[in-house]
């Protein structure tokens, strides 16, 4: 794949045109964090009618599954891919913050369920998830153990009788303060003497409401204000075993949760480079259409070498990061998906892409780049968080390092 198809670039155009009329003239209270993302994201999904397919396909996911029949992916997967990367990369350059919480609460939180739940799980929590009817998160963050998740993890479950009791705390959770079904990591307290570090993970599902469950505020951020950030406190909540996602502690040779959440990680990280792509244009485009229109000296900026360089250089980081993209959707095409390590590569270079391009975005439009009004310093704002959401960008390197090592 070396372009977008015909197809691809349809959808393109009509997203565009949806940006322009229903997110566009909202974006001030997106990014205030006085309208939070999720009516417009529902009338996104059914404007394309995605939350209809979303729901017909799932029904036929299940009912292959209830009948022992494998799901067929078919050919259309390589499709549905650069679909998804469209719709990331075209809402990233306008609100990144929307996509971000539909990602997580689609993408993360559903896969979560599908990967590891029972037939019966998928089908109680699925089927609202997929469609945005519910709002979804993915808890696996701790105040302690940020980039060390899974090894620091203090968040706890011990049983009591044929139930858990969950406590602890998770933090920089994405919806955490709107969410309707949480997934949480948590380590199982068994009464041994194994060190905290090396305790099974297990992963429970969690509805809005639970009594000993609290959802904090909305944190507020650097950026991405559209995409609600918060604490949630677990105190002594309750859960029976049909919330323990598989419904077994056997975790086999994975103990520790890594591979459940190595998987989610590879995707999310693959996410972060089609976000990347999305800075990459907006802030390409604005400075492109500034350098025409802005003139000094008598003549348009973009006549001055200088300014040529930079959005030169944006112009080889949009090239880059395009062909990352394109690579990573043929190989989930032909059933050859990106490693952890791969994808870690992808979302280091992107997101510093992304910075850069914006950074030098702002340079370019002078004392209007830091001006709200230009947006290019929203651009820049967000871009920043790429560099540190999903992982640090200095943890993609140990991943890179050690992918190469092995």
């Amino acid at each position: 794949m070396f372009e977008w198809s015909e197809e691809d670039l349809m959808v393109r155009d009509a997203l565009r045109a949806f940006i322009d009329k229903e997110i566009r003239p909202h974006i001030d209270e997106l990014e205030t964090g006085q309208l939070p993302p999720y009516d417009i994201t529902r009338k996104l999904l059914s404007t394309f009618g995605v939350d209809a397919m979303a729901k017909e396909s799932l029904e036929k996911e299940l009912e292959a599954e209830a009948a022992g029949e494998k799901p067929s992916g078919g050919g259309g997967a390589g499709m549905a891919g650069s679909m998804f990367m469209i719709v990331n990369i075209e809402l990233a350059g306008v609100c990144l913050g929307l996509v971000g919480s539909m990602g997580v609460s689609m993408g993360l939180t559903a896969s979560a369920i599908r990967g590891k739940g029972t037939l019966a799980q998928k089908k109680r929590w699925l089927p609202e998830l997929v469609t945005m009817e519910k709002v979804g998160a993915w808890a696996i963050t701790e105040p302690d153990s940020g980039s060390d998740a899974l090894g620091g993890m203090k968040t706890t479950v011990r049983r009591d009788g044929d139930e858990y009791l969950l406590n602890g705390q998770k933090t920089f959770i994405t919806n955490g303060p709107y969410a309707d079904t949480i997934v949480v990591f948590a380590k199982l307290d068994d009464g041994s003497d194994t060190p905290m570090r090396d305790r099974k993970v297990l992963s429970f599902v969690l509805d809005k409401g639970m009594p000993g469950l609290t959802q904090g505020k909305a944190f507020k951020k650097m950026g991405m204000m559209s995409s609600p950030t918060g604490e949630l406190f677990f105190d002594n909540v309750r859960l029976g075993r049909d919330r323990l996602l598989g419904e077994t502690e056997d975790t086999g040779s994975d103990a520790r949760g890594s591979e459940g959440a190595k998987s989610g990680f590879t995707a999310e990280r693959i996410g972060i480079a089609a976000l990347s792509m999305g800075i990459i244009n907006e802030c390409l485009r604005l400075s492109v259409d500034y350098a025409k229109n802005r003139k000094l000296w008598g003549q348009e900026i973009g006549r001055f070498q200088l300014i040529q360089l930079k959005l030169a250089e944006m112009e080889v980081a949009r090239i880059n990061v395009q062909n990352m993209l394109f690579s990573a959707i043929e190989r989930a095409k032909v059933g050859k998906p990106l490693s952890l390590a791969e994808a870690s590569a992808m979302k280091l270079y992107s997101s510093k892409a992304a910075t850069d391009v914006a950074m030098e975005a702002v340079q370019l439009f002078g004392g209007n780049g830091y001006m709200a009004e230009y947006r290019v310093e929203q651009l820049a704002r967000d871009a920043k968080s790429l560099m540190i959401y999903a992982g640090s960008n200095e943890i993609q390197v140990t991943h890179v390092a050690k992918g190469l090592l092995a």
